[in-house]
């Protein structure tokens, strides 16, 4: 595969870029799969100061190369999410010894979601490697192990393929209700991120190249041992 050097993801750190977010967002959470009513109830002004979520956006260079920069898609990360929201959700396991709740509580968890890419840029598999890369990379130095995502079992665009095949998300749960307006069933999908870095490198494909060739070797001793 070639990699683009177009395609670009930053962590949102001011207005500029959360109106970027905001214009993926109203492209497919809101024209596209009317899970919303409102884009701007999905990042909020005030949550530029948080530090328990980051947002980062992808965004692509057209020809000639910085003529133009389209936001291409988007994915929030919320650190330490709360169990009580989680279980009020009624989980339904897919793997009976499994404890959902005790799984988040006794690891450090993320949540990654808001996974959305614009219709056009779809099938370019690096907009959505170029949101996980720079994903991982904050939430591997901030200490976290696992990720935990959701994602609808009968959305045509869904990154279950993506997650599952590619990065190493299992299956866990099943629910039916949560925070978006859509009446489809939830799949909670499970990343842990060490397993995942050890998987990807054995493969020695391009993917592992992509997300952790800029890491330093901080980053990857967090995983090694």
């Amino acid at each position: 595969m070639r990699l683009d050097d177009r395609v670009t993801a930053d962590r949102v750190t001011d207005e500029a870029g959360r109106q970027q977010v905001l214009a993926v967002l109203r492209a497919t959470y809101l024209r596209e799969k009317r899970w919303v009513n409102d884009p701007e109830t999905q990042f909020p002004p005030a949550d530029l100061g948080r530090d328990d979520v980051s947002w980062f956006v992808v965004a692509v260079r057209t020809r000639p190369i910085g003529v133009r920069v389209r936001p291409a898609g988007v994915v929030r990360v919320v650190y330490d999410p709360p169990l009580a929201a989680y279980a009020s959700y009624g989980f339904a396991p897919l793997d009976p010894s499994l404890r959902i709740e005790e799984m988040i509580r006794d690891n450090r968890i993320a949540e990654i979601g808001r996974f959305a890419v614009v219709p056009r840029f779809r099938r370019r598999l690096v907009v959505a490697a170029a949101l996980m890369r720079a994903a991982a990379a904050e939430t591997v130095a901030r200490g976290y192990t696992h990720y935990l995502t959701d994602v609808f079992e009968d959305d045509p665009h869904s990154p279950y393929g993506f997650h599952t095949r590619v990065m190493g998300f299992h299956p866990v749960a099943t629910h039916d209700v949560g925070e978006l307006n859509c009446r489809s069933r939830r799949i909670t999908l499970v990343l842990d991120l060490k397993a995942a870095y050890h998987r990807l490198k054995a493969r020695g494909n391009w993917l592992f190249r992509y997300l952790t060739g800029h890491w330093d070797d901080a980053l990857h001793r967090r995983l090694v041992a």
